[in-house]
């Protein structure tokens, strides 16, 4: 197996995804925090580039969804400022 950069682009993502995720049970960040959908987002995104390099057409299609869900909440908690 090799591991390149696409690999560890999404990797970096799956961890800020679970991240944000982790921070949201333990109570550190609410779901209306304007960075518990930045992380998700962001998270989704890298693993959209790690795609490009093994693409698969059904994390493709969660990972548009999942940045699209939150792109709501982004636009949510700026407007909320």
């Amino acid at each position: 197996m090799n591991y390149d950069l696409f690999d560890l682009v999404g990797n970096v993502g799956v961890a800020l995804i679970v991240l944000a995720y982790l921070a949201l049970q333990i109570e550190r960040i609410s779901a209306r925090d304007l960075s518990y959908s930045v992380l998700n987002a962001v998270g989704a995104g890298l693993i959209l580039v790690s795609l490009s390099s093994d693409f698969n057409l059904s994390a493709a299609i969660i990972e548009v969804f999942w940045i699209g869900i939150s792109l709501i909440g982004i636009f949510k908690a700026a407007r909320a400022r």
